[in-house]
């Protein structure tokens, strides 16, 4: 059914092949295993049994298991195997009634942006209902969705930042459960940009659906802490509160480092890409590229704008299976390739000021996106009356403290 999407990481992370967990590596110590909030089964199993299942769920949410038959080999001829959620749950006689799938769908397969239709799982026969389609635009369920479910369980692996719309389909799922009063049980998973909060704070006139809360573009929070947020900030609306079950991660805290063994989405491959993410996708907004069509997505960027004599890096975009129809398709893109930068602890502004200041084409360099994206109209407006990075970082601390200051009451780890 699933396709084993496992990627090679590049990172500190080992597999424990004696028990399938990750054992992190931190300052050349080794801790204790990462257990994600699915492998606790003990820690939910009452809650669900004897009960009609909905699960909102993708290629992500697995179990981790010990094997060393797996075809997917890592690092040092080490091997990790895992099952699909689903799989497990059904397994232990637990009723699943229906699957809701998110952006990129139930294999995780679908390019950002794609209209993806209802289906069946041929596996097991069960529905799929994509909450990122025709019928159900930009993740609302209906009362219909959710007829003869008594309990709803969240199981998605997120990168923590605010436009990947992962956040956006637990709003509406915890929004449809509170108004049918079906208890939600968030399976807890790491965020591998928990290590900072940064960014301009999401102004209310530029909410969306890749950005629907007044929080920061990186907001350095698990799924699971954010779920406390969205119901303790009543963004729910009309005094709406979601009955809430987190099942957290073991053995993790916010000093973890913690590699993604399957790529979360298409076009974010690697551990590099993830941690560029913040800083790149702020280009999805301009004629700049972030390499989708490439076998490099964010991790490069460019443009056929861009002076040639100052950006040596070369690309060619072309469709693949993560863009069907990229941005400059066919066309020579000039700019930077940052593979082998040191990891990111903050939004690097340097590569969006730079790129418009040495564009031939100022007048097009921004689109409408940027603004939602960006969450603010400043942004933009400071880049083009060459604000310096460190003048735009300050306009950011005041509302940076405030989001702080809430985010406090709502973490776990």
């Amino acid at each position: 059914m699933l396709k084993r999407s496992l990627f090679f990481i590049f990172s500190i992370i080992t597999i424990n092949t004696s028990c399938g967990n990750e054992k992190i590596i931190d300052n050349n110590k080794t801790t204790n295993k990462i257990i994600v909030g699915a492998e606790r089964i003990n820690e939910y199993k009452s809650l669900i049994t004897a009960k009609k299942i909905g699960i909102v769920a993708n290629h992500t949410s697995v179990i981790f298991k010990s094997s060393n038959k797996s075809k997917s080999k890592l690092l040092a001829n080490e091997y990790i195997d895992y099952t699909h959620i689903v799989d497990s749950l059904l397994k232990l006689n637990i009723e699943i009634k229906k699957i809701f799938t998110p952006e990129h769908g139930y294999k995780g397969e679908k390019p950002n942006g794609a209209d993806i239709s209802d289906d069946v799982d041929k596996k097991t026969g069960l529905e799929i209902i994509s909450l990122h389609g025709k019928k159900r635009k930009y993740g609302e369920l209906s009362n219909k969705d959710l007829e003869g479910v008594d309990i709803m369980i969240f199981d998605i692996q997120d990168v923590g930042v605010r436009f990947y719309t992962h956040i956006s389909t637990l709003h509406y799922v915890m929004k449809a459960c509170a108004q049918n009063n079906i208890p939600l049980v968030v399976l807890d998973r790491p965020n591998p940009n928990i290590h900072y909060v940064d960014g301009p704070v999401l102004e209310s006139e530029n909410k969306s659906f890749v950005g629907m809360h007044n929080v920061p573009i990186v907001y350095g929070m698990t799924i699971g802490e954010y779920a406390n947020m969205i119901n303790g900030e009543n963004w729910l609306g009309n005094d709406l509160n979601c009955e809430l079950k987190i099942i957290k991660i073991k053995n993790y805290n916010r000093k973890s480092n913690y590699s993604l063994p399957i790529k979360p989405s298409p076009n974010l491959p690697n551990d590099k890409s993830i941690n560029l993410y913040p800083s790149l996708c702020l280009f999805e907004g301009t004629n700049v590229s972030v390499g989708r069509g490439t076998n490099e997505q964010f991790t490069i960027y460019g443009s056929p704008f861009l002076d040639a004599k100052i950006y040596k890096y070369r690309f060619k975009p072309k469709p693949n299976s993560g863009s069907s129809s990229p941005k400059n398709n066919g066309l020579v893109c000039f700019g930077e390739q940052l593979k082998s930068i040191k990891d990111l602890n903050r939004i690097e502004l340097k590569y969006l000021i730079n790129s418009y200041n040495n564009s031939s084409n100022k007048d097009d360099f921004f689109n409408s996106f940027f603004v939602k994206l960006s969450g603010t109209k400043n942004l933009k407006e400071q880049i083009i009356n060459n604000w310096s990075e460190n003048k735009i970082r300050s306009s950011w601390t005041y509302e940076l403290n405030d989001f702080k200051k809430i985010r406090k009451k709502y973490l776990l780890y």
